[in-house]
C-alpha cells in the first residue's frame, strides 16, 4: 500500500493523490493549479503516472483545483471509472464546459497573437477542449450516496461523507486489505465549517490509521458568520450612500448562492432597501444556482424547510441573471445602486475583470471579497493592497473601498479543522496536503506529537 503526491503538496491548488493497494490505482481528485499564467505550463506538465494505468477517480468535489484536468487525463489515456456524488457530477460538468471554453478562447487569442509576430504555422493548442470535456462524462459511472459503503475494487471498499464544503463535496473513507493486512485512509477532501447556510454540517470523521487533510486555513480563524453578514449589508448600504456600485467577485459554486442567500434575507428584514438591483452575471453561477435547486438531499433543515414551504432561498426583488455578453456589458452603463456578482473570484478571468477595471478607480464604489484568494491572483494583490493593478493592458488605480470578508469561506478554519481532527482518535500518521507551506506548518504545529508529514509533488509513502 502506498500513496504518491502530484499536486497541492506544499500548495493550494492542483489536487492530485494517488493510492496503490493490491494491484490497484486509485487517483483521489485530479484538479487544475490555479494563480497565474505561470501555471499554465504546470498544468501541462506530466502527471507524475501513466493515466491508462489508473483505474478509478474518486472525486471530493466540482472546484476547478480539484477536478480541472480530468479531461487532461482521459485525453493521455484514462480509461477508469469516476466516481463521485450526483451533485458533484452535475456541477462537474458544468464547471469543466465552463474551463475548456475559456481555454479555446485562450488558444485562439494567443494563436492569433503569434502570427501576428510572423509565425504564420504556429498555432496554441488548449489544454483540453469542448468536445474533451463531453468525452470525459462518459466516464462518470459511479454515484455516490453519503455514508453508504461501496466496494469498488477486490479489498478496497468507499464511503463518501458530507464534507459541508460545496453542494455534493464529500470526504472519502477508504478501507484497504492487502495480503491479510488491513489500512483505513480518510482523505478530507476540503472541509466547510459549522453553522453556515444552505449546507449541512460536515459529518463527524470516523476512525482511519492515516488521514490525508487539507490546511486551506490552518493558520488563521475567519470572522464569525452573524458579524461577516452585517459587514456584508454595511458595505452595501455604504456604497449606494457614495452613489457607487458593489463588485463582488464570486466562486460559481456555494459562494455566489450563499451571498443571494444572505441578501435576501436583508430585504426581508428591511435592513437593504427592497429596490437594490443585484446582478448575477455569471452564466456558471446561474447554472449552478439551477443545480443547487436540483439537489434538496444536500440542504440543512432550514433551507430545506424553506423550499418545502415553496420559497426559493436564492431569489430576491431586483435580482437579475445576465447570460449575454451584451447584458454583462450594459452594465458598465450603471454608475450607482447596483450589486455585481460576477466570477472569477480570485479574479483570474470572466466577466468580474470588466467589472473592476470600470469600477475599481472610483471612490464611491466598493469590491467585497468573500472568498480565499491564492498567491499571484489578481484579487490577492488587491487584497494586500496594491495601489494599481494591470487589467486588460492598462493601468488601473485601486481608489474604490476594499471589503475582505472571510467569514463566507467555504473553507473550515484552523479551529474547525481542529476539531474535525480529533475526532479522529489519534491516526497513526496525518499527511497535510492543499495548503500553503506557513498555513501548513501552523496547523502542523497544532497536532502536538502526532507523526505529520507535509509531502512535496513526487512524494511517496508506504503505509
Amino acid at each position: 500500500m502506498e500513496i504518491s503526491f502530484h499536486g497541492a503538496d506544499r500548495e493550494v491548488t492542483g489536487s492530485c493523490h494517488l493510492l496503490e493497494c493490491g494491484g490497484t490505482r486509485i487517483l483521489v481528485d485530479c484538479g487544475m493549479f490555479q494563480g497565474g499564467h505561470e501555471l499554465d505550463e504546470e498544468n501541462s506538465k506530466p502527471f507524475g503516472f501513466d493515466p491508462a494505468t489508473i483505474d478509478l477517480l474518486l472525486l471530493t468535489h466540482a472546484h476547478l483545483d480539484h477536478c480541472g484536468r480530468i479531461p487532461l487525463l482521459v485525453k493521455q489515456g484514462f480509461r477508469g471509472r469516476i466516481i463521485t456524488t450526483a451533485a458533484s457530477r452535475e456541477l462537474a460538468k458544468l464547471v469543466l464546459l465552463d474551463a475548456a471554453s475559456l481555454q479555446e478562447k485562450e488558444a485562439e487569442w494567443r494563436s492569433k497573437k503569434v502570427q501576428r509576430h510572423g509565425r504564420q504555422r504556429a498555432r496554441v493548442e488548449p489544454l483540453y477542449t469542448v468536445l474533451d470535456v463531453l468525452d470525459t462524462m462518459d466516464y462518470f459511472d459511479g454515484v455516490a450516496n453519503y455514508h453508504q459503503r461501496m466496494r469498488i475494487a477486490e479489498g478496497i471498499h468507499a464511503t463518501f461523507l458530507d464534507a459541508g464544503h460545496i453542494l455534493g463535496s464529500a470526504s472519502i473513507l477508504l478501507e484497504l486489505e492487502e495480503e491479510g493486512r488491513r489500512h483505513r485512509v480518510l482523505f478530507s477532501g476540503d472541509l466547510g465549517y459549522s453553522n453556515r447556510a444552505i449546507l449541512r454540517n460536515p459529518d463527524h470523521p470516523p476512525h482511519a490509521d492515516t488521514v490525508v487533510m487539507e490546511t486551506t486555513y490552518g493558520d488563521r480563524l475567519h470572522k464569525a458568520l452573524k458579524p461577516s453578514v452585517q459587514e456584508l449589508y454595511s458595505a452595501v448600504l455604504d456604497t449606494f450612500r457614495k452613489g457607487g456600485n458593489v463588485i463582488i467577485p464570486t466562486f460559481a459554486l456555494e459562494r455566489a448562492q450563499e451571498v443571494l442567500y444572505y441578501l435576501r434575507e436583508g430585504v426581508e428584514k428591511r435592513i437593504l432597501p427592497a429596490s437594490m438591483q443585484v446582478f448575477l452575471d455569471s452564466p456558471m453561477a446561474i447554472s449552478a444556482t439551477e443545480i443547487f435547486r436540483r439537489h434538496p438531499e444536500c440542504f440543512d433543515r432550514k433551507t430545506a424547510a424553506l423550499f418545502d414551504n415553496g420559497r426559493d432561498p436564492f431569489w430576491l426583488p431586483g435580482l437579475h441573471f445576465t447570460r449575454d455578453t451584451a447584458d454583462s456589458m450594459a452594465l458598465n452603463q450603471i454608475h450607482g445602486g447596483a450589486v455585481i456578482m460576477a466570477g472569477s473570484g480570485m479574479c483570474t478571468g470572466g466577466r468580474v475583470r470588466h467589472h473592476l477595471k470600470h469600477n475599481l478607480w472610483r471612490e464611491e464604489s466598493s469590491v467585497v471579497f468573500v472568498g480565499y484568494a491564492a498567491k499571484g491572483t489578481l484579487a490577492r494583490r488587491i487584497i494586500d493592497g496594491a495601489r494599481q493593478v494591470r487589467i486588460f493592458g492598462e493601468e488601473i488605480p485601486v481608489a474604490a473601498s476594499i471589503y475582505t470578508i472571510g467569514g463566507f469561506s467555504a473553507h473550515a478554519d484552523a479551529d474547525e479543522l481542529m476539531n474535525w481532527y480529533r475526532q479522529i482518535h489519534r491516526p497513526g500518521l496525518t499527511i497535510l496536503v492543499h495548503g500553503e507551506e506557513e498555513a501548513m506548518t501552523a496547523f502542523a504545529q497544532r497536532l502536538g506529537r502526532a507523526r505529520v508529514v507535509m509531502p512535496e509533488i513526487g512524494d511517496r509513502i508506504t503505509l
